[in-house]
C-alpha cells in the first residue's frame, strides 16, 4: 500500500488539493500497478512562518521580496 506524503505551504482550495490526490493516486498506480484503492495521500499543510530555508522562514523571506521560484518550493 502505498502512502504518499505531501508538505504545502498552507493556503491552497480543496478543490486544488482534491485535483492533487486524484493526479498522484493515477501516477503511482500506472507506475507501481495498484489499485487506487491501495493508493493513501496524506497533504500537510504548512504555514510559511513554520517553514524555513537559509536562515529564514518562507514568510520572512516573502516580506523581504523573495520569490519562491528563486529557490524556495
Amino acid at each position: 500500500m502505498p502512502i504518499i506524503n505531501i508538505d504545502l505551504w498552507a493556503g491552497r482550495s480543496a478543490e486544488i488539493k482534491d485535483k492533487l490526490i486524484q493526479n498522484v493516486t493515477k501516477i503511482v498506480c500506472e507506475t507501481v500497478g495498484c489499485p487506487p484503492e491501495a493508493v493513501i495521500v496524506v497533504i500537510r499543510d504548512i504555514p510559511k512562518e513554520n517553514w524555513g530555508q537559509s536562515g529564514l522562514s518562507a514568510a520572512a523571506q516573502a516580506k523581504a521580496g523573495k520569490q519562491a521560484s528563486k529557490g524556495m518550493l
